[in-house]
């Protein structure tokens, strides 16, 4: 009874009064719902994507995925440079320093575009040896449609890091509801493109990459054009010369690189493990796919809510205000909790006739839906402490230790375990995800203590404390 009560008063928010805090139930609701809508948007379009090009068949479907694993690795990451600059932005907003809030923005814009660049042309150069060397032992078949895939996917690096420095100026304001409509529109437009292209032309690989480019230019062009308004709180310089600020650059990068690293490294991890997946044949590798693909909803309202909270965190300890922090750590938690099980009940309603839509073998199919069944159990069982504490701990500046401990987990958990589970004991491609629910538990473990010991509130980057 305690429990429910405690329950019901952190959602009401009756524990506290409404008007000396930051961020009403009803702020909060226009913050996530957008965030929602946005991340199902972005999910969904993949899950179309791969159910379109598993028409062409199971190599279509590897390629693809093998090459939107790294694609994962880069978008991750900018996203992660992106919540440096939010952190840094938000605080600065707390602390009533609008000035500085905007060069914070100015400097996060300039530097993704500029180390998007140089990242792509790298990957250009290189695209041919970086299959090889991460995916060495796929079929010719499906290094064929990865190669032409990775083409396209090169094009959009730059308008990736672009969209996502702008969409976290504005999360920052408290406004989501822009970034979810522009990636709507987007979204929609590359479905649309990917239909034409694979049934009416009949287009191979190139039916998903060419819409996909078109898409994500047009987002990244019109997410400018938005913080170029010098009517935002937070906005970027109307002009084309971009000068460093080195000091204001590395508050941005203190939090930006090691969750930039942080996420790089779990994505590339995950890479390994799809080298190990690909031992296993074409349908390991499919239904690695498929579940993925399909899984990640299991945990959707999370990543959607661990992108506003970053925005709420930073705007508490701007102010240093962390009996607020604390509060809205524990409320939003609790949030996605509760929005995991009602996402995973509906899944796993859904799930057989969803799954009867593709193009699957059958052993391949029920491969499948194991992965995405076990995938919705833990996703609400230990995923929020796993991967919504932290983020907490980021938007108050603590980046580096989250960083730390990730990476060890990681390691030593989800791809040394995974060769032994996997490989070792012999369940197969199976194994690989038993690893990655025990890293899960591992690092939440860490990260409960990290919040008991309440050594993440003494790293505000801006004011006196910097």
């Amino acid at each position: 009874m305690n429990l429910f009560r405690a329950t019901y008063n952190i959602l009401s928010d009756k524990t506290v009064n409404e008007k000396s805090y930051f961020f009403t139930n009803k702020m909060l609701f226009a913050l996530f719902f957008p965030l929602l809508i946005e991340q199902g948007l972005e999910f969904f379009v993949g899950f179309i994507d791969t159910m379109m090009v598993s028409t062409i068949g199971e190599a279509a479907v590897s390629g693809v995925f093998l090459i939107d694993s790294i694609m994962m690795l880069l978008i991750f990451s900018f996203s992660a440079l992106a919540s440096g600059g939010a952190v840094i932005a938000g605080q600065y907003l707390g602390n009533g320093e609008l000035d500085k809030g905007c060069e914070a923005s100015n400097q996060l814009v300039w530097f993704s575009a500029i180390i998007s660049i140089i990242i792509g042309l790298l990957i250009f150069l290189f695209k041919t040896y970086i299959i090889k060397l991460l995916f060495g032992q796929i079929s010719s078949s499906v290094f064929v449609n990865a190669d032409i895939y990775l083409s396209y996917m090169i094009l959009t690096i730059p308008f990736v890091a672009v969209y996502n420095a702008g969409a976290a100026i504005y999360r920052t304001m408290g406004n989501a509801k822009r970034p979810m409509i522009i990636m709507f529109i987007c979204d929609l437009f590359n479905v649309i493109g990917n239909a034409i292209l694979l049934f009416v032309f009949g287009f191979g690989v190139e039916g998903v990459a060419i819409p996909t480019v078109f898409s994500r230019l047009i987002a990244s062009v019109v997410m400018i054009y938005f913080v170029l308004n010098e009517k935002n709180d937070l906005h970027i310089k109307k002009t084309l010369k971009y000068k460093f600020d080195f000091s204001m650059l590395k508050k941005v990068l203190n939090v930006g690189i090691p969750y930039g690293i942080e996420n790089g490294l779990f994505q590339l991890g995950r890479i390994l493990i799809l080298g190990l997946v690909s031992t296993f044949g074409t349908i390991a590798i499919a239904a690695n796919a498929v579940g993925i693909s399909f899984g990640i909803f299991s945990a959707l309202p999370g990543f959607a809510i661990n992108l506003g909270l970053t925005t709420v965190i930073s705007r508490c300890v701007g102010a240093n205000d962390y009996t607020q922090a604390k509060f809205y750590n524990k409320k939003i938690i609790l949030i996605t909790f509760i929005t995991h099980l009602l996402v995973n009940i509906i899944i796993f309603i859904i799930l057989d006739p969803v799954l009867s839509l593709y193009n699957l073998s059958p052993e391949c199919k029920n491969l499948a839906a194991d992965m995405i069944i076990w995938y919705g159990i833990f996703a609400i069982i230990i995923w929020p402490l796993a991967f919504t504490l932290p983020t907490s701990f980021r938007g108050a500046g603590d980046a580096k230790w989250p960083m730390i401990v990730s990476l060890l987990v990681m390691f030593i958990c989800r791809i040394a375990l995974a060769y032994v589970i996997a490989d070792y004991f012999g369940w197969g491609v199976f194994g690989t995800w038993v690893a990655m629910f025990i890293d899960w538990y591992v690092r939440a473990i860490f990260y409960i203590y990290r919040y008991l010991s309440g050594k993440w509130m003494e790293y505000r980057a801006v004011g006196n404390n910097f």
